[in-house]
């Protein structure tokens, strides 16, 4: 029956990822980008690589599937300064449920700053300044069918605004984790192999509509007539949103009571852009009774033509606490070619 289950669950995610990503690149060709950004800010020190080794309450991003792993509650504060005096937020929470499964929530923001008003009379600015922001609100339920295979999914609600316009979409992301033997150093299951799939942001189209639309037209411009003032508005086509399946692999090389060091290695398809591969890899460092220490590195976009991405670097640290409570802080870099550098700090608090 479980045997059963992982193939239907994989032609699903295949079957949604019909998508193809060939030349000519479909970039610029989706709305609501900050989707794909990357979030939670240890997966973002790995070069986004984390499908499968994800274990924390960031999974809700990377692999829902992964948040059936949790072994606490925790919550989640990320905030990620992007290029462009762009301003990006991951807020989340993920609780255990006995004998029901892992139940999450999110929150993603994308702030675009003030923007000045222009226009051909004024184009150093009219005085007026308008904003932009976009925002999904997530829900996520994750659950292990056995020790090896467990199956997440997270449903959404996105918005996104600029100025008097506005979009929405609904979508969700489905994912799938199995835990085999394979290269297991102490012959468990728990040790060897990981397989993680995801599929992320399917779901319904966006368009724009709102007032800055309507302007008034003159219909009949060779006819005298009060037609000058007949109010018209745009009507903007549909897009799609930024759909990404992922498949990875990760594997315990090193492995003993007090060190560990993952590697893992992501392969991603993209509906509005090449196919690419991550890499990366944590080395943690348990002091028993006191906290755990993570050092991170990566590399973004393998194989993806004139890629702006590039290595990744970051720490982190879960300090134990009384009564069962840790704290966790996380840092990450990472190199975005000509656009320059970018930094994510993240807080956390597991009870």
């Amino acid at each position: 029956m479980i045997r059963k289950t992982i193939y239907v669950w994989m032609a699903i995610l295949l079957t949604l990822s019909v998508s193809q990503a060939q030349k000519p690149y479909r970039v610029g060709t989706t709305a609501a980008n900050f989707l794909e950004i990357g979030y939670g800010t240890s997966g973002i020190a790995m070069g986004d690589a984390n499908v499968s080794s994800v274990r924390d309450v960031s999974a809700i991003y990377w692999n829902p599937a992964g948040l059936a792993f949790l072994q606490k509650n925790e919550a989640i504060f990320s905030y990620q300064p992007w290029v462009a005096d762009i301003s990006t937020a991951f807020v989340a929470t993920g609780l255990r449920i006995r004998g029901i499964g892992s139940l999450g929530f999110h929150i993603i923001h994308a702030g675009y700053g003030d923007i000045a008003v222009t226009n051909m009379e004024a184009q150093e600015g009219t005085g007026e300044y308008y904003s932009a922001d976009e925002y999904a609100f997530g829900v996520t339920y994750a659950r292990q069918l056995t020790n090896w295979f467990s199956f997440g999914a997270t449903g959404k609600y996105i918005v996104s605004k600029i100025w008097h316009v506005s979009a929405s979409a609904m979508a969700v992301d489905l994912g799938v984790t199995v835990q085999t033997k394979f290269f297991s150093t102490t012959g468990k299951r728990g040790d060897g192999l990981r397989i993680g799939m995801s599929i992320s942001n399917f779901g319904s189209r966006m368009r724009y509509d709102g007032i800055d639309l309507v302007y008034p037209i003159d219909p009949l411009p060779d006819e005298n007539g009060n037609y000058k003032d007949v109010p018209g508005q745009y009507r903007l086509s549909y897009w799609e949103l930024p759909l990404i399946f992922r498949i990875g692999t990760s594997l315990d090389v090193l492995k003993t009571e007090h060190h560990v060091l993952t590697l893992e290695t992501d392969a991603l398809h993209p509906n509005n852009n090449s196919e690419s591969v991550n890499v990366g890899g944590q080395y943690a460092f348990k002091i028993p009774q006191t906290g755990e220490f993570f050092i991170r590195a990566g590399y973004k976009g393998l194989f993806m033509p004139k890629s702006e991405y590039g290595f990744t670097v970051g720490m982190g640290m879960v300090k134990y606490l009384m009564h069962n409570m840790s704290l966790r802080v996380d840092y990450a870099y990472r190199d975005v070619g000509i656009l320059g550098s970018v930094h994510s700090y993240s807080l956390g608090l597991m009870f």
